[in-house]
């Protein structure tokens, strides 16, 4: 059994790179085990294919250098937060077993950008309950509960409850979204025009991390929110 320090749910491929790809990168280079779990396979996106984003998804993976990478396999688009979902998202969380979890923004542009927020979110409170049983591989779970979820922040400038400081991990933020060629800016790409696949759009994600690290000294930074009052022991646990 893999245990993970940190897993990542995205509704579609590329959200957990757009949304935390410098955080990922960074968690990794300290020595952290990273995964990501993709709910869709991106099928009702404009461009490009399912099987084509599978292969990128996991070319970002490698980039990232993630411990594991796995897509469930939900409806893009008409996925919903009922028992089903919450029960496959459980089994993910009771056999990765993560600290912390990091999944969509709140409220977003696209639709399952929230509904994937909502969803994981139930899914990590109900996997702590004793009596939601659960069989993965044949074997019984045990109950696990994260200690902690955060959502990043994507196409809406939603106003973070605090900023991770990314400095020297841009690079490698922007080059994991890159390896999605099919949906982000490509000047010999025959396919329609989306909001995602222009040149601005790219040097908007740029934008968004240098401004968020502006805001506390840092070259870049990326942006999330919480769901519940956080603790700490002492004023110097935050500096």
């Amino acid at each position: 059994m893999i245990k993970l320090d940190i897993l990542v749910f995205g509704a579609h491929p590329d959200d957990a790179e757009l949304g935390a790809g410098g955080t990922i990168a960074k968690e990794v280079a300290n020595g952290k085990k990273v995964g990501i779990i993709d709910l869709t396979r991106g099928e009702l996106g404009t461009r490009g294919s399912a099987e084509l984003r599978d292969k990128e998804a996991n070319a970002a993976a490698a980039i990232l250098k993630v411990t594991v990478r796995e897509n469930l396999g939900f409806r893009d688009g008409f996925f919903i937060n009922d028992e089903t979902h919450q029960l496959e998202i459980i089994k993910m969380i009771r056999r990765y077993r993560p600290d912390i979890v990091l999944c969509n923004a709140i409220e977003d542009r696209h639709i399952d950008h929230g509904k994937g927020s909502k969803l994981v979110s139930d899914a990590c409170f109900l996997s702590g309950l004793i009596k939601i049983d659960t069989q993965l591989d044949g074997k019984n779970q045990d109950p696990w509960r994260p200690k902690l979820v955060y959502h990043y922040i994507q196409w809406k400038n939603i106003t973070p409850d605090f900023v991770l400081d990314i400095s020297g991990f841009m690079d490698k933020k922007v080059a994991a979204i890159l390896a999605y060629g099919s949906q982000f800016h490509d000047p010999n790409s025959k396919e329609p025009e989306t909001p995602i696949s222009s040149k601005t759009f790219i040097e908007s994600v740029k934008y968004r991390a240098q401004d968020m690290g502006r805001l506390v000294g840092k070259d870049y930074a990326e942006g999330f929110t919480v769901e519940r009052l956080i603790a700490i022991d002492r004023l110097s646990s935050i500096i």
